[in-house]
């Protein structure tokens, strides 16, 4: 029996559990499923993990981190570059070529998303579709949340700055961002965390999710991680829609890119059975059938557009694709899962001490080049 650990939501679990019991899969009855909380995958070590695990659902930040503990085998090792050809045409926005480093693949993308904007379509009829109109939407006092707690500062802050043109570390890896962009993603970001519910901002975005659905103190959510499940809710909560992230003039819709991956741990030697599995979890039979029936949010391209798809879930995937074909790929050095950590703690630092914006870019540059440099003064 193969021991494989995924995140304990429905999303994360419940595809890979059905699959692994369902005589019709091939490779059923071959891999045992646990959970631990999404946080979890941010605080223990990937190698320590794969020490206990054959398979690990990861996301891609975690990559850098992989390769230099030697944990992971590559995807090409495994299934060869033929695979890694077809899954890269298939795959939406860079959720399959995010999990390369160093020149091969260590993770094959299980699940896509990225961080889009949320809505309680019954408490705003207005859908922002540019920055400025977020903002003219606080104004005309409709309740906004930005999604700030854990590591989500700093995506927020990241996408914000994407979408000004500036992806974080594209352009020169050793320079986060610029002065100009840094300041105007500070003010577009403090703006709304200036003005959303205390106890929003505590909140993870599943946290933040669940409130939207279960009370009226927020409206809209301009950029968090998008959760199918919640265009359906099964519980009586309020549904949500989900839409593009806010653009500015000229530009795209952008978000940070999450999803997960399926990695091979080192502690495993996958046999034929288990790499059918895995493949048959990739194809298009499970991306555009099985995963979206058991609660999962697929990486093929042909499922976010199809029909039925859609029709069963709010639209959510049709209505956020081209956020997640331009999704932002974070940095995936050894590292870089502290940084993130970090850099959000200075910009919730910054926003309630009204900081301004270039001591912020002093700060995150600093905590970006000592984690570049292992942590070097």
């Amino acid at each position: 029996m193969w021991k494989g650990l995924t995140w304990d939501h429905p999303r994360g679990f419940n595809a890979l559990d059905a699959a692994s019991r369902d005589p019709d899969v091939p490779g059923h009855g071959r891999v045992s499923w646990d959970v631990q909380p999404l946080e979890g995958f941010e605080s223990a070590p990937i190698a320590e993990l794969c020490s206990r695990y054959d398979l690990v659902v990861l996301d891609h930040p975690h990559v850098g981190e992989a390769v230099e503990a030697d944990c992971l085998h590559s995807i090409e090792d495994i299934f060869g570059e033929d695979l890694i050809n077809s899954l890269e045409a298939a795959s939406i926005g860079p959720s399959l070529s995010s999990y390369r480093f160093a020149g091969k693949h260590w993770a094959l993308p299980l699940d896509a998303a990225t961080q889009v904007m949320a809505v309680r379509p019954d408490l705003t009829a207005s859908i922002p579709v540019m920055w400025d109109d977020v903002l003219a939407l606080i104004d005309a006092g409709v309740p906004v949340a930005a999604s700030i707690a854990g590591p989500h500062a700093a995506l927020s802050f990241f996408s914000i700055c994407a979408a000004l043109g500036e992806p974080p570390a594209v352009a020169n890896p050793e320079v986060l961002v610029s002065a100009d962009v840094c300041k105007k993603a500070h003010a577009i970001l403090s703006r709304i965390v200036l003005s959303m519910p205390e106890r929003a901002k505590p909140l993870n975005p599943i946290g933040l999710l669940d409130l939207m659905g279960c009370e009226d103190s927020i409206a809209l959510c301009p950029l968090v991680y998008g959760y199918v499940n919640y265009s359906r809710p099964a519980d009586g909560r309020k549904p949500l829609r989900f839409h593009d992230a806010p653009r500015v003039a000229g530009g795209q819709p952008v978000g940070t890119l999450g999803g997960t991956g399926i990695g091979f741990s080192k502690r495993s030697v996958p046999d034929s059975a288990l790499k059918e599995h895995v493949l048959w979890l990739m194809g298009k039979q499970a991306q555009c059938g099985f995963i979206p029936a058991h609660d999962g949010q697929p990486s093929r391209r042909e499922a976010w557009l199809d029909i039925d798809v859609n029709a069963a879930w709010g639209d959510f995937y049709v209505n956020t694709a081209d956020t997640l074909e331009n999704s932002y790929v974070r940095p995936r050095y050894s590292g870089y899962i502290a940084f993130q950590t970090a850099a959000s703690a200075a910009l919730r630092e910054s926003f309630d001490t009204d900081m301004p914006s270039d001591e912020v870019l002093e700060q995150l540059q600093d905590l970006y080049t000592k984690s570049r440099n292992g942590g070097e003064r």
